[in-house]
């Protein structure tokens, strides 16, 4: 009877260990799973809460023209006033990689058909200074001239020159340009060889081929100090470096584009 109590007893206290050490896994899987969900959980909490900061809904636009950047540190960008004119409901400014950023026109001037508009969203992240400089001075007859814009959902690079130093019925707010322009590059900066602003694409010529007419950047100076008078714009500036002088245009074309976006609006 001893002998069979002792094994019986020793059976039991060996079942308990397995019974233990079958169990003790198990709760360590089971707190390690509900760690992981405990993680996974905070991952998407955080990434919620970063889409609530960052995203901003995607227009369903009506139309498609381009601006680009005057002021890097103040997040001021120059286009056509009648690209803003269509954007009756909301304007949005669409970067190359595609992110859209929220937006106000600031400035209008129907008649220079000119506007300045500030990107407002708090999701944008300001851009380096200004790799091109903005010319004062009017274009030259036959200089050479490149252009970037959004005639499609991507941009596009057109060469072209300064055909006439005045624009449509001798304009002098307007320069005429020998090259090909499309809908969307309306706001298309026109640029020098040596990579500094001389215009904005703003029309065509409806009944000639190739010829295209730009607002002359002197006026984008004459823009920016009518704002400044403003209340809440006084710290617009032109304030570059220009960089592309020496650089091939494959290096130009380059450091440009992050500056040079799409505009949309609905």
């Amino acid at each position: 009877a001893g002998v069979v109590s002792l094994f019986i007893a020793t059976l039991v206290s060996s079942v308990n260990r397995d019974e233990h050490t079958n169990i003790k896994p198990l709760v360590e899987k089971i707190n390690e799973t509900a760690n992981k969900t405990k993680r996974l959980e905070n991952k998407v909490d955080q990434l919620q809460a970063d889409a609530n900061i960052i995203a901003v809904p995607r227009v369903d636009s009506r139309f498609r023209a381009t601006g680009f950047m005057i002021d890097a540190a103040n997040n001021y960008l120059v286009t056509n006033a009648h690209v803003v004119k269509e954007a009756s409901h909301k304007l949005v400014v669409e970067n190359i990689a595609g992110d859209q950023f929220s937006a106000t026109a600031v400035y209008i001037n129907t008649a220079n058909d000119l506007a300045i508009v500030k990107i407002t969203d708090p999701a944008f992240k300001q851009l380096p200074a200004l790799p091109y400089g903005i010319r004062r001075t009017g274009a030259e007859l036959a200089e050479q001239i490149f252009m970037l814009g959004y005639p499609k959902q991507e941009v596009v690079y057109g060469e072209g020159y300064v055909s006439a130093r005045n624009g449509y019925e001798m304009d002098t707010v307007f320069c005429q340009l020998s090259t090909s322009a499309n809908e969307g590059n309306s706001g298309s900066p026109v640029l020098s060889k040596n990579g500094d602003i001389i215009g904005i694409i703003t029309s065509t010529e409806r009944n000639a081929t190739g010829v295209v007419f730009a607002i002359k950047s002197a006026n984008i100076y004459r823009a920016i100090e009518e704002v400044k008078k403003m209340k809440d714009n006084g710290n617009i500036k032109v304030n570059a470096v220009p960089t592309l002088r020496k650089l091939d245009r494959k290096d130009q074309v380059t450091k440009i584009q992050p500056y040079v976006v799409m505009i949309k609006g609905n």
